[in-house]
């Protein structure tokens, strides 16, 4: 990875499914994709994604699963 890459900044993502992504910081989201609120180096970015995205199911799985009662 180049070092203009690794200083620039990034912001955490979310999809509808609440699947976590990064995302270049200035750049539009992509098509379904919203601000998280979180913006640092990708090294902080995946970091923080990785602290808070403990549930890698889907959405609509778990709600799924908890209408189930799993």
């Amino acid at each position: 990875m180049s070092d203009n890459q690794e200083s620039r900044p990034y912001k955490v993502v979310l999809n509808h499914e609440e699947q976590y992504s990064i995302w270049p910081a200035g750049r539009e989201n992509a098509p379904g994709w919203r601000d998280e609120g979180t913006t640092g180096t990708r090294e902080e970015c995946l970091a923080h994604i990785e602290e808070v995205w403990t549930d890698m199911r889907p959405l609509s799985l778990r709600r799924r699963m908890a209408e189930q009662g799993s």
